[in-house]
């Protein structure tokens, strides 16, 4: 598996970003790390091993970049408005800078799509820039996320934190909105277990299934068993299972 290594400056975030990248062409996937997690993480707990054939035979592109979430969604005693400006900062990082950047890297076109995944805080962002940008993504795989902002500001809400809030904004979203058009066309997989540790993540994923539900989004929501708690053995099992519906076998 050919392995690359980059740290470059951000313009947004005003100063070196980390990531690493997987394979040499395919369809790029962002691969955002779970909590205060890092670039590196995918790779240790063994995740870029449970794709690596769609990456060897030259169909998956993975890229994991690095996380600020201790500047953001963890920094739950620092001033609000200054947590969402610091991720939104960090979202354009990732798409107006790093996604371009791998679709260079990966020989993609410009127009070609992208998709996300994670695991835990991991899913909470893939659904967030999936959500936010139908334009740049047709495909997710979110692993034990939630889908709702408040879970992290409690009772804090500003324009920031709704536009990072996919259960808000989806909610309200007209049905004449274009990007309605957008998810019906794209691959959405949700996947949560039942058992250990996993019981605000259930909660979660159940309120995103139940909007888009009532919005008449066609998504595949997986309850997984009573045994199934949140850890990597897991989501070892699940990514692989859910990343051969959206590439094929």
């Amino acid at each position: 598996m050919d392995v690359q290594y980059y740290k470059e400056a951000s313009k947004h975030l005003h100063r070196e970003m980390e990531f690493k990248t997987y394979g040499r062409s395919g369809k790029v996937c962002l691969a955002f790390p779970s909590q205060n997690g890092h670039f590196y993480d995918f790779e240790n707990f063994h995740m870029t091993d449970t794709v690596a054939k769609w990456i060897e035979q030259g169909r998956l592109f993975l890229v994991c970049p690095d996380s600020i979430d201790e500047e953001t969604w963890s920094d739950e005693g620092g001033d609000p408005r200054r947590r969402i400006e610091r991720q939104e900062a960090w979202l354009h990082y990732i798409v107006d800078e790093l996604l371009p950047r791998v679709r260079e890297l990966a020989g993609a076109e410009d127009t070609d799509k992208a998709m996300v995944t994670g695991c835990s805080m991991g899913a909470v962002h893939a659904g967030n820039f999936f959500f936010r940008h139908p334009d740049r993504f047709d495909a997710v795989i979110g692993l034990s996320g939630v889908y709702n902002a408040s879970y992290f500001f409690h009772g804090y809400s500003d324009d920031l934190v709704y536009a990072n809030s996919p259960a808000s904004f989806l909610s309200n979203m007209p049905e004449d909105h274009p990007y309605m058009e957008l998810y019906r066309q794209s691959k959405m997989y949700f996947c949560v277990g039942q058992g250990a540790w996993e019981d605000d993540l259930l909660a979660g994923t159940r309120e995103l299934d139940t909007i888009l539900c009532q919005k008449g989004i066609p998504a595949v929501f997986d309850y997984w068993g009573y045994d199934v708690c949140h850890d990597w053995c897991w989501w070892q099992k699940q990514l692989p299972y859910f990343m051969e519906k959206v590439l094929g076998a």
